[in-house]
């Protein structure tokens, strides 16, 4: 199964979890969204399984640590301490680089596309330069 396929059979799941769990969501909906996630082979949360549930301030403050993942100017160490919170939190964390790689790859696409825009100016389009250039990318 392809990544691609992969991610759209677990944004399917995920839709199927929130139906199940939507009080808005008729019972017959929901029964036929729990029969489609068996039918998928995924597991069901029930109260005991789910992530646990957290008071708006806990909520902030884990979200703090899932952007110091992310973060380019975060050390090694805190990047370190936030994946420990997170997980004795209950929290899955992955690698943590992805949407950081990702996130320098559309700011180097946007520095490319920036020389070619003739609306830029030539002192953008030499910031432009240097940048790419401090990232190895060729102008």
């Amino acid at each position: 199964m392809s990544s691609a396929s992969e991610k759209h059979q677990h944004h399917v799941a995920g839709g199927l979890k929130a139906a199940i769990h939507n009080p808005n969501v008729s019972e017959q909906a929901r029964a036929d969204a729990q029969e489609r996630l068996e039918k998928m082979g995924e597991p069901i949360e029930t109260a005991e399984t789910e992530a646990p549930s957290y008071d708006e301030e806990t909520n902030r403050r884990l979200g703090g640590y899932k952007a110091t993942l992310t973060n380019d100017r975060t050390s090694e160490e805190a990047k370190v301490h936030a994946r420990e919170v997170l997980e004795a939190a209950g929290i899955e964390v992955d690698g943590g680089h992805s949407s950081s790689d990702e996130h320098l790859k559309r700011v180097l696409a946007g520095y490319k596309a920036a020389l070619n825009n003739s609306n830029v100016s030539k002192e953008a389009k030499i910031h432009a330069r240097e940048f790419l250039r401090e990232h190895g990318e060729s102008a």
